[in-house]
C-alpha cells in the first residue's frame, strides 16, 4: 500500500533534489575580502564573547540583560545601526534590542534574531568564560545565545570592509527574554512579530545543529505550549470507592485521561509530555506552576488530581487537531466528579514552506561558494522553539545560523570555536546575496 508522505518528509525530498551538487562560482573579490575579515577579525570577536558571557544575564537579571545590551550598542552604531531600546517592564522583563540599518530603496529587508538573555540567573554557580582548548570554550550562554549574536557581528563587520553592508537592509532583533518569554506574549513579542511583518526573510542566529559530523539547516521548528488537566470528585472513606454512591476518586480518571492521550493522540512531528502530577484528598500546583502540594491518607477517596504537562507540533493544524482531540478525552463522563482542560499556547510552529526551503538553498548556493558540504534539512523533532516562530508565519525564515555548541542549558556548555567563523562566513555572504534581491514587501 501506498502511504502519503508526511509534510516535513515532502520538504525533505525537494531540499534534496534543490540543494543537489553543482559547479560553484568561485567567491567575488568582496567575498574573498568578507572570508578574509572574518578570520582576521576572529580574536577581538572571541573576546567580546568572553566578555558577554562574564556578565551575568539571566532572564530575571533585568540589570544585567542591560548590561549585556550596553556592550553591543556602541558594536553596533560603529556600523551605521541605529539603536531601539524597548523597555518590558509591564511584563516584568528588561526589553530588548533592535538595530537598524538603512541602505538601498527596494531591496529585500532581513531580520536577524538573536537574544541577550541566558537561563543562568545570578545565583547558579555556572557563571565564567573558561577555554578549555583551541577549538573550545566553555560557558554560560556561551552558545545559547551570545555566541549567536557574536556570528552575527562578525557577520556584518566582514560585509562592511567589503563595501557590502551600506546597501543592505537590515534589521537586528534581540529579545531580553528568549528563555523565560514575558507574559503576555501579545506585548512581549509585540515588537518581533512587527518586525517580522516588514522583513522580506528572517535569518534566526541560534546554534547550528551538527548531526553524524554534517552542518543542518533548520527550515522548521515546532510549537510549544503547556496544558493542564484538573479532575475533582467526590472524597469520602475509602471503603466506599468504586461505589454509585462515592465513585472512582480523582486519580483514576486522571491516569486514565493520561493513558488515552498516550494511546490517541500520536501522529507524525507530534509529542506531548506529562511533566507533573498531584493528586490526594488536597492538591493544589504553585503560581509559578513549577511546584505542587498534596495531601491525603490511605484511606481517604481523593477529592482532586492534577496534571500539568507541554505540548509541541509542526503546524497550526495539528495543534488544533490535538487539542479538539485532548479536550473531547478530558470530557469523557466518569462516576463522582468531572474534568477540566486548559491549555497556554506559547511559542507557535515555524512549519516548513517553499520559501523557507529557497532560502535553505541560497544557504546550499553559500556553501557551494565556500567549498562546504551541502547542509540537508534538520528533523523539526530534534530541536526545541525559539523566537523565529513568531515571525515564521509572515516571513520566510531559516533557524540554526549561531554556532555549534553542546550541554545548552546545563553547566556544560561549550561552543565549538571554529564554527562560529565558518557561521560567519556563511552568514555574511547570505545576507550579501539576499540583501541585493529585490523586496516583495509594498
Amino acid at each position: 500500500m501506498m502511504h502519503k508522505p508526511t509534510l516535513f518528509a515532502a520538504v525533505t525530498l525537494a531540499l534534496a533534489l534543490s540543494s543537489a551538487p553543482a559547479l560553484a562560482a568561485p567567491p567575488s573579490s568582496a567575498e574573498r575580502v568578507m572570508i578574509s575579515t572574518v578570520e582576521a577579525e576572529a580574536g577581538r570577536h572571541l573576546a567580546l564573547l568572553e566578555r558577554m558571557v562574564n556578565q551575568n544575564s539571566g532572564t530575571r537579571n533585568l540589570d544585567g540583560v542591560r548590561k549585556v545590551r550596553d556592550m553591543l550598542v556602541p558594536e553596533f552604531e560603529a556600523l551605521g545601526f541605529a539603536t531601539r531600546w524597548i523597555a518590558q517592564d509591564g511584563v516584568n522583563r528588561a526589553g530588548h534590542l533592535h538595530f537598524e540599518h538603512t541602505g538601498k530603496k527596494g531591496t529585500k529587508r532581513l531580520l536577524l534574531i538573536g537574544h541577550l538573555d541566558t537561563v543562568f540567573e545570578p545565583d547558579h554557580p555556572f557563571q565564567k568564560f573558561e577555554r578549555l582548548d583551541t577549538d573550545t570554550v566553555k560557558g554560560p550562554g556561551v552558545g545559547d545565545d551570545k555566541g549567536g549574536i557574536v556570528t552575527i557581528l562578525s557577520a556584518l563587520r566582514a560585509m562592511d570592509k567589503a563595501g557590502a553592508l551600506k546597501g543592505a537592509n537590515i534589521e537586528v532583533a534581540l529579545t531580553g527574554d528568549e528563555e523565560e518569554a514575558g507574559l503576555p506574549l501579545k506585548i512581549s513579542r509585540a515588537d518581533l512579530i512587527a518586525a517580522g511583518k516588514r522583513a522580506d526573510a528572517a535569518l534566526d542566529f541560534e546554534g547550528l545543529v551538527v548531526a553524524d559530523g554534517k552542518d543542518m539547516g533548520s527550515v522548521a521548528r515546532r510549537s510549544a505550549g503547556n496544558w493542564k488537566v484538573t479532575v475533582t470528585a467526590k472524597s469520602g472513606h475509602s471503603s466506599g470507592i468504586f461505589s454509585a454512591g462515592s465513585g472512582e476518586g480523582a486519580i483514576y480518571p486522571l491516569a486514565n485521561i493520561l493513558s488515552a492521550f498516550r494511546k490517541e493522540l500520536p501522529e507524525p512531528n507530534l509529542t506531548f509530555n506529562v511533566g507533573m502530577v498531584a493528586g490526594g484528598a488536597s492538591a493544589s500546583l504553585s503560581p509559578n506552576d513549577a511546584n505542587a502540594e498534596a495531601s491525603g491518607k490511605t484511606n481517604i477517596i481523593p477529592a482532586v488530581a492534577i496534571a500539568r504537562g507541554d505540548m509541541r507540533a509542526l503546524t497550526r493544524d495539528s495543534i488544533d487537531r490535538t487539542l479538539a482531540k485532548m479536550r473531547a478525552i478530558v470530557a469523557r463522563p466518569f462516576n463522582g466528579g468531572s474534568a477540566t482542560f486548559e491549555f497556554e499556547d506559547k511559542y507557535p510552529p515555524m512549519a516548513p514552506t517553499p520559501g523557507n526551503e529557497a532560502l535553505l538553498a541560497s544557504l546550499n548556493g553559500v556553501n557551494a561558494t565556500l567549498g562546504l558540504e551541502s547542509m540537508a534539512a534538520l528533523d523539526p523533532l530534534k530541536r526545541g522553539a525559539g523566537d523565529v516562530s513568531f515571525v515564521a508565519a509572515d516571513v520566510d525564515s531559516l533557524a540554526g545560523l549561531g554556532p555549534a555548541s553542546s550541554g545548552d542549558h546545563t553547566a556544560a556548555e561549550t561552543v565549538n570555536v571554529p564554527s562560529i567563523w565558518r557561521q560567519a562566513k556563511r552568514a555574511a555572504l547570505l545576507m550579501t546575496r539576499l540583501s541585493r534581491e529585490k523586496s516583495v514587501r509594498k
